[in-house]
């Protein structure tokens, strides 16, 4: 087994060990999902996997793929566990994505598929950093730390190297650790004001 297939191997490993606490939070009712997200990050981690085995990404599209059914299963347990609230930013954000679906299909070019799935990716963002932002307890930072960790370590997996093949992860990787940061400053703001709040 070559480097390659060794990084991207590690890689899934992350992808499934990042995924574990989000799936028991979820089930636990810890962690709470918005649906919108996870069905546009399915649909466009899917978009962008299938572009990257077109340019022969090879290794480093394995996280890919497995991504993109993880979302698809988060997104359907969100019908059931998930956030109930849906605000017409959400919407807009869902449909934009499903837009960018569209002419995506339209056009049939690996490149412009890969630019628009991690444009609708980011889009689709929106809905779960809104979320997050108001109720920062809910997500689980553990998942998203390691996507970003996940998807550095696919861009040096990647067999062919191209603006095709990498920047859907490159774009993953700061989104994820955007997220997470955001999150953990709106945990802190919050601690700090239960505290100013309890203090006599």
């Amino acid at each position: 087994m070559d480097y390659k297939s060794i990084l991207g191997v590690i890689a899934v490993a992350l992808a499934i060990a990042g995924d574990i606490p989000y799936f028991i939070n979820i089930f636990r009712k810890k962690t709470k999902p918005h649906i919108f997200s996870w069905l546009v990050w399915g649909i466009e981690v899917g978009v962008a996997f299938f572009a990257q085995l077109a340019k022969g990404g090879g290794a480093g599209t394995w996280v890919t793929g497995f991504t993109a059914l993880s979302c698809l299963a988060v997104a359907g347990l969100a019908l059931f566990y998930g956030e109930k609230k849906i605000t017409k930013i959400d919407w807009a954000s869902f449909i934009g994505a499903l837009l960018g679906i569209v002419f995506w299909q339209l056009t049939g070019d690996p490149l412009l598929a890969v630019i628009l799935a991690a444009s609708v990716d980011t889009l689709g963002f929106v809905p779960t950093f809104r979320k997050a932002y108001n109720k920062p307890l809910e997500e689980t930072t553990t998942t998203f730390s390691f996507g970003a960790i996940k998807f550095a370590i696919s861009l040096a997996a990647l067999e062919s190297f191209s603006l095709t093949t990498a920047l859907f992860p490159a774009t993953l990787v700061l989104s994820n650790s955007a997220f997470v940061i955001m999150v953990l400053l709106r945990r802190q703001a919050l601690a700090k004001a239960n505290a100013m709040t309890v203090r006599p």
